[in-house]
């Protein structure tokens, strides 16, 4: 063999080898594995431990909750803007040998595994919850940090937050960074607002993980690849928390624990809201105002876009379109209306303008790295923003919106606040305070809208002495819930985007928002009058129900679309105000439980495979009673499919049986509308606004069924503090099938009930003595507007009804 060519493949070889070798260096230097652990330091609740490449510890914050923080180096001071509960105070029970360290409460063990360091989570009974996935953990490219865990046989994930697309998150990836996203298409991401939540699905159990870094993150539920699902960031440290209950149910109550829970809303901001880019002048607003009054159409709410203002410039009123606001708004108060206004980050740099001049003087703007201001175009111009990360920029924002205040208005909606500028693109070296540990824009950018939210909160309740103000926000990050409604931002008048947003809503409410609302009809675009017609039809069974469209757009007003589609809002919106003790009772029950008042059929019936089919993934329940089966307004025929148990069709009482498939025929007069059974639906006489009372007798419709069922009846004001001091009436209400009774408890609370007697409608009852026997139509029949030019009969339930008075006792009814 010539030694040349000996020579040549000794070269090909080392050449080989040494590439080999590169790349194996390489791949170290860019992925940073925690390695194993080297040191452990068992303490009462927590396990500190040291690692070849990091820093970690393990808190037990609760028997159901465990934290877990990972660092490149030593952990700093503990801090969020999300969190705002501390460790519950207990004794798990900790141990250790050469393999592992194991942590164990009587709901879940974590088993620390050693080498090379990584997490498990399991069952009493020793079933796999969730686990880091072995070989990857956790680690760092650069400053990015993630956490790969094990994708379980069959695993779902559901959440997120405001996130577009399937209820089942499977197989697809999201990244959390705040967007001003207008006219964003079904499968856009990201959006307006950033919750790192999300719960996984999988062998009958249910897990939740709150990633808490506002960093850019990027979660990924098996895109790409069929080993794992992911979280990370792009600087920060890894900081998740586990969540392992039973229920979903319970996994939302113990988020919200951690991240806070919504307080009661003004009564006022549950009825019907009308808005649009924009009502100017005064008398286009009042002859809105006059022209909902006269049609008989409930509502209670106007909203002011940015036309209200002089040149967009925040904290005026524009004095040719607006002469008199206190007096505008004193008019609209008698005729049961209140005002909300848009407020914007962006103070327009203009010498003499006072909010610019206070601002400077205060030195609340966010900086540059070298101490300038910064300065991003927005509606007024070159603006400059305040810090809401810092409590002297909260204080000094505070301070303005009591212009608000002083002017009439109830509620502040904070636009623009992800932060939004012209070009999208603010950059990174942008200071923000971050209370006294100054950082960069990447870090406080998913943080400013909930800061935002913050401050007109906490501003407007000081503002309004005794009233409860009404705060909406576009953007946020976990938490937003203690400060605001949310609403899902500028739509499109598009059948998919109706639907799209009760996905979004109900992903919502699984992450611990409860008060929640998209723009009826559609932001952008000309919808059709059917669209609209079950457009507004869903609205009154969502939270926030307010109908707006854009500038540049047709009118979006209910008569705007012909007589018939304004019958069919009348009727939809007339219901909605008769069910509003049975709103308001479920408001509470966010206020206690963080459980939302839109609920996926997944939140009840997890495991239950049908609900996560695209065809019925739009379903959901409003409150524990009402299943709500929205379709495009187009179709004629759908699927419905009908969860576990009985139920009941709202219109006319016929049963269905549970955990069935139905094909429905549609009609654009009815949105299909069930009861489940057992259900108990406290209603009240119609109002044209919350600032009137209804008659004082309260109506409690009992829907027959095989299961025992409570509902927690509640009033209060419904506009002020009072509550939070005792002055509430609330009453534990049992429905028992086996002994066929209906209990109502004493009455809890200091005030008394507005309802002087109860009238008990009964639904699916045989025939009893004593019991007056009816027909009730829940909605008024559209007879002129039959196709076929025949008179459409109303829609009529045959009831059972009783009537007694409200006592202060207990009441046992014997329904036999």
């Amino acid at each position: 063999m010539p030694l040349r060519w000996i020579i040549k493949k000794m070269l090909m070889v080392f050449r080989l080898v040494f590439l080999l070798c590169l790349t194996s260096i390489i791949t170290k230097a860019q992925v940073r594995n925690t390695g194993k652990v080297t040191a452990v330091n068992i303490q009462p609740q927590e396990i500190r431990i040291t690692t070849q490449n990091g820093f970690a510890v393990v808190t037990a914050y609760s028997p159901s909750v465990i934290r877990v923080r990972i660092d490149k180096q030593p952990l700093a001071k503990d801090f969020s803007y999300a969190v705002i509960s501390d460790p519950l105070v207990f004794k798990p029970r900790i141990s250790q040998n050469a393999d592992e360290i194991k942590l164990e409460t009587d709901s879940l063990t974590t088993i620390v595994n050693k080498n090379p360091f990584g997490i498990k989570f399991i069952t009493p009974e020793g079933k796999t919850i969730n686990q880091d996935e072995p070989g990857l953990g956790t680690s760092w490219i650069g400053e990015e940090v993630t956490t790969y865990k094990t994708m379980q046989e069959g695993e779902r994930f559901i959440g997120l937050g405001e996130k577009t697309g399937n209820l089942d998150r499977k197989g697809s990836s999201y990244t959390n960074w705040n967007t001003d996203a207008f006219g964003y298409t079904v499968n856009q991401d990201p959006i307006y607002s950033t919750i790192p939540f999300y719960i996984g699905v999988h062998h009958g159990l249910n897990y939740g993980i709150f990633f808490d870094n506002s960093y850019r993150s990027n979660f990924n539920f098996g895109a790409s690849n069929n080993r794992f699902s992911s979280f990370n960031a792009n600087g920060g440290e890894m900081n998740y928390y586990f969540i392992f209950h039973q229920r979903v149910a319970d996994i939302i109550t113990s988020y919200t624990q951690l991240t806070g829970r919504i307080t009661l809303p003004p009564l006022w901001s549950l009825g019907y809201q009308q808005n649009r880019y924009s009502y100017y002048p005064e008398a286009e607003v009042m002859r809105i105002a006059q022209t909902l009054r006269e049609k008989e159409i409930p509502a209670d709410g106007i909203t002011l876009d940015i036309h209200h203002m002089d040149a967009y410039k925040l904290f005026t009123w524009n004095k040719s379109r607006f002469p008199d606001p206190g007096s505008m708004n004193e008019k609209l108060n008698k005729l049961g209306f209140k005002t909300t206004v848009i407020v914007d980050p962006g103070i327009k740099v203009e010498k003499g303008y006072h909010a610019y001049e206070s601002g400077l003087q205060s030195d609340i703007f966010i900086k540059y790295s070298d101490g300038q201001n910064y300065t991003g175009q927005v509606w007024p111009g070159w603006c400059h923003f305040p810090d809401f990360t810092s409590s002297k920029g909260r204080t000094w924002w505070k301070g303005q919106v009591t212009h608000y205040a002083q002017s009439g208005v109830s509620g502040l909606w904070n636009d623009m606040n992800e932060i939004a500028t012209w070009g999208q693109n603010m950059p990174d070296n942008v200071i923000f305070d971050f209370e006294g540990k100054p950082v960069t824009h990447q870090q406080a950018h998913n943080v400013y809208g909930l800061e935002m939210i913050r401050a007109s909160y906490e501003g407007y309740r000081a503002a309004l002495p005794g009233k409860r103000p009404f705060i909406l926000t576009r953007a946020g990050y976990a938490g937003l819930q203690r400060y605001s409604a949310i609403w899902t931002g500028d739509n499109r008048a598009e059948e998919d985007h109706m639907l799209l947003g009760v996905r979004l809503m109900n992903s919502l409410g699984l992450s611990g928002v409860p008060f929640s609302g998209m723009d009826i009809g559609g932001f952008t675009g000309n919808g059709s009058p059917s669209l609209y017609a079950r457009w507004i039809q869903i609205g009154a069974f969502i939270p926030y129900f307010r109908s707006h469209t854009g500038i540049n757009t047709k009118s979006a007003e209910p008569w705007a679309f012909g007589e018939e589609v304004l019958e069919i809002a009348r009727n939809y919106i007339n219901l909605r105000y008769k069910l509003l003790p049975y709103l308001y009772s479920n408001f509470y029950e966010a206020s206690v439980s963080g459980l939302p008042i839109m609920r996926t059929l997944a939140l009840d019936n997890t495991h239950d495979p049908n609900v996560y089919d695209t065809r019925f993934q739009n379903e959901y329940t409003f409150g524990p009673s009402f299943l709500i089966a929205p379709y495009e307004s187009k179709q004629t025929y759908a699927p419905v499919y009908f969860p576990q148990g009985k139920w009941f069709n709202f219109y006319n009482d016929s049963i269905e049986s549970g955990l069935k498939e139905k094909i429905l025929t549609l009609s654009m007069h009815q949105l299909p509308v069930y009861v489940k059974e057992s259900s108990i639906i406290p209603m009240q006489s119609l109002v044209q606004t919350t600032a009137t009372q209804p008659t004082d007798t309260l109506f409690l419709h009992l829907y027959k069924g095989a299961i025992k069922n409570t509902f927690v009846y509640y009033e209060d004001d419904g506009e002020s503090y009072a509550y939070e001091k005792g002055a509430f009436y609330k009453r534990a209400i049992t429905y028992d099938p086996l002994k066929n009774t209906l209990q109502l408890a004493t009455p809890e609370g200091q005030s008394n009930s507005k309802f002087k007697s109860i009238q008990l409608i009964l639904h699916g009852f045989d025939a009893q003595e004593n019991m007056q026997q009816e027909e009730i139509a829940f909605l008024q029949p559209i007879s002129r507007f039959d196709p076929q030019g025949e008179a459409t009969p109303p829609v009529v339930c045959k009831v059972q009804k009783r009537t007694f008075a409200n006592t202060k006792e207990a009441i046992t009814i014997q329904l036999k």
